[in-house]
């Protein structure tokens, strides 16, 4: 049996979290050919989730049936491929373009086959989508995960409603999964938003973030 992960008792996953984390992670994946299935599938369990969760969730969704696949592929790629500031790969707010950040998607392609997920070429472990993913299938390795990056979530969170961003409702869902950010984690974000991820432009290959376009590689963040 796994060694499973001690957490404290505001971490303690509960009932909901797996279906709120796979919601999650379909909405937040790339407007493709499945993106209805995924509103319907919204539009069908998120009434199940506390209010926190479920609300933004169903403005996200509503939405997003008001909006053209193709359009809000367009938005998509404008948000999380051309704002930086925006980026969904959480491991970039801690690590920057560093080699630290290679060794740090290493250990989570290996956290991931321990539980069972395997990733395609393709998909980078460190987006948001995957990770929700993962939190979805093992929740308790999910929470933590989620927790550690905390700071860079909330990150992202700010950036994507400085944007005006239709995805930052998505972001206030997740973090309402989340433990309340602590004392510490209000600093590194203050820090974070400051000075900005650490930078050093080597040794991410073959680990740089894949560029999206209008008609992604299948097996991509769903």
């Amino acid at each position: 049996m796994r060694n499973r992960l001690k957490l404290k008792p505001a971490q303690r996953v509960r009932s909901w979290h797996p279906y709120a984390w796979q919601l999650q992670s379909l909405l937040l994946g790339y407007p493709d050919e499945q993106r209805a299935g995924h509103l319907t599938l919204a539009r069908r369990a998120a009434p199940e989730l506390p209010a926190p969760v479920r609300d933004p969730l169903l403005r996200f969704t509503e939405h997003a049936e008001n909006t053209g696949t193709e359009a809000l592929a367009t938005a998509y790629v404008a948000t999380f491929d051309h704002r930086r500031r925006c980026c969904p790969y959480l491991t970039y707010y801690a690590h920057g373009d560093t080699r630290k950040r290679g060794l740090a998607l290493v250990r989570l392609k290996q956290t991931y086959a321990k539980g069972g997920l395997r990733l395609t070429d393709d998909e980078l472990p460190d987006h948001l989508a995957v990770v929700l993913e993962f939190a979805a299938t093992d929740p308790a390795a999910g929470l933590r995960l989620l927790t550690e990056h905390r700071a860079g979530l909330e990150l992202l969170r700010l950036a994507l409603r400085e944007e005006d961003s239709p995805w930052a409702v998505l972001l206030d869902s997740v973090s309402a999964t989340l433990p309340a950010l602590a004392g510490d984690e209000r600093e590194a974000v203050a820090r974070l938003a400051a000075e900005g991820p650490p930078e050093e432009q080597v040794g991410l290959d073959p680990y740089a973030p894949p560029r999206y376009t209008p008609a992604p590689p299948a097996g991509g963040p769903r």
